[in-house]
């Protein structure tokens, strides 16, 4: 275990106390429950990746999402706006959010999000062909947080 690792073990339950602003007895129905601790275990190495969806497709976007276009999202899956566009289609989010839900679980379970077999996601506009606007393809990938 490295030394970052003891201090975040023995630091752990008041952080995330003070964080999710828990009294003392929200506290311990917290720390009963052992999928929190080893979710809380895995933070320090969670913080270290960035969860990156690239648009690979893209015709008639309403938003103007285009190829390349890429959202960034912590290893938690909270947005980082300063390195996303400006403007992001909820209904793109909306679609995305399984993948990210799954590269979350999977980097829980200590596996590499990158092998997960169906990385792609569209927006549910079916596109101009059939009597929709538009459409975008998004792919997701994750990397380590000095690569992002």
């Amino acid at each position: 275990m490295s030394a970052r690792d003891k201090i975040w073990a023995k630091m752990k339950w008041h952080i995330i106390k003070r964080r999710l602003k828990y009294t003392d007895a929200q506290m311990n129905i917290f720390k009963t429950n052992p999928r929190n601790d080893d979710v809380l275990s895995k933070a320090p190495e969670l913080m270290m990746k960035t969860i990156i969806v690239q648009v690979v497709d893209s015709h008639g976007c309403n938003s103007q999402h285009k190829l390349g276009d890429s959202f960034h999202f912590d290893g938690a899956g909270n947005l980082l706006t300063k390195l996303s566009p400006k403007k992001i289609c909820i209904y793109a989010l909306n679609a995305i959010t399984p993948q990210i839900f799954a590269a979350n679980e999977l980097l829980f379970a200590g596996i590499d999000p990158n092998e997960m077999r169906f990385k792609r996601a569209a927006c549910f506009d079916v596109g101009l062909e059939y009597d929709g606007w538009g459409r975008i393809v998004m792919e997701m990938r994750v990397e380590s947080r000095n690569n992002a």
